[in-house]
């Protein structure tokens, strides 16, 4: 099995799967990177996984569909364009001869979805869409900092060896932030150059591994002490406060 991060727009990501001959595609915002892939490697596109309603996420399901008529999947409670295979929390989707099974992750949006594969190559993979990224997390836009903190304690609880296959490319700005929070975390700073080093050879920094989020992501550590203390939080033992206190220090970040 391929896996492959198609670049579109500035700064996204849409997921690739494929055996050689079929393909499935995570969030397809634009369709005309998926579809000169697929010609460029011979695929015929079997299925498409949405994540979230928002447009860079949807922008290219329609003609995709129309032109391959492949099956759309995505989640039950959010505005996505029909016909669409409607899912939830303890749903699953099989493509590929893989099985994913579907997570409620809402905070980024209300109704946002994860999809997570348990064996995929010898490791877990999961398509996160924006809740979750490397060294950070999505907008709060619809949803609260406890539907957040909810989601993100989900994600966190797979495998460590996960491949977390988020939908943007903002490693290094989360990076920049999460040192400010963070300053003496030796793994952050490691990660970081890592990071610094493939961008400059133009290459992804994704996907990231589970538990080298657990280690560097400051949302992930909110009940961490020198996280909470960053966070300047009354009550540091408050984990929702914690979220919400680095979630709108990262939004004004600069």
């Amino acid at each position: 099995m391929n896996l492959l991060p198609l670049p579109a727009f500035t700064d996204n990501y849409i997921w690739m799967l494929h055996d050689g001959r079929q393909a499935v595609v995570v969030d397809p915002g634009d369709a005309a990177p998926v579809f000169q892939a697929l010609e460029r490697l011979g695929l015929r596109l079997a299925a498409i996984l949405v994540t979230h309603h928002h447009s860079d996420h949807v922008g290219g399901v329609d003609a995709l569909r129309e032109a391959t008529g492949a099956v759309v999947h995505g989640p039950a409670r959010e505005r996505i364009p029909e016909p669409l295979v409607r899912l939830a929390q303890g749903d699953a989707v099989d493509v590929l001869g893989l099985r994913f099974a579907v997570l409620d992750v809402p905070g980024h949006t209300a109704g946002h979805i994860a999809y997570y594969c348990p064996a995929m190559d010898g490791a877990p993979l999961l398509f996160c869409g924006d809740t979750l990224f490397s060294g950070g997390c999505g907008r709060l836009f619809e949803g609260t900092p406890a539907q957040m903190l909810h989601s993100l304690d989900q994600l966190a609880a797979l495998p460590g060896d996960t491949r977390v296959c988020c939908t943007h490319e903002y490693t290094l700005s989360n990076l920049k932030f999460a040192r400010a929070v963070e300053p003496g975390n030796a793994a952050l700073l490691h990660y970081s150059s890592q990071c610094a080093a493939l961008r400059a050879r133009g290459e992804p920094t994704l996907p990231s591994r589970l538990a080298l989020e657990r280690d560097i992501n400051p949302f992930l550590r909110v009940r961490v002490p020198t996280v909470a203390q960053a966070a300047q939080v009354k009550n540091q033992d408050d984990a929702v406060a914690v979220l919400a206190a680095l979630r709108e220090w990262k939004n004004e970040f600069r």
